[in-house]
């Protein structure tokens, strides 16, 4: 079994671009970011936050990535 750890972003702190009207094109955007950087994320939009979830051997890397974007 894999640790997931799931990583909260307020829609109010998502910087430009991704400060989108639409919240799940902004969460799949972040989703194809992760991905493309090798890590294997799920990200979606609820009522009041991206919800991105990572396994937690790929926390210290999917962090790097989110600094990287402003998300954290």
């Amino acid at each position: 079994m894999t640790a997931i750890t799931t990583i909260r972003i307020d829609h109010a702190a998502l910087p430009d671009p991704l400060n989108l009207k639409d919240h799940d094109t902004a969460a799949r955007m972040i989703e194809v970011i992760l991905r493309d950087e090798g890590i294997a994320a799920a990200a979606s939009d609820v009522i009041s936050h991206i919800k991105i979830e990572v396994p937690t051997t790929q926390l210290a890397a999917a962090s790097t990535v989110l600094a990287s974007l402003q998300l954290i």
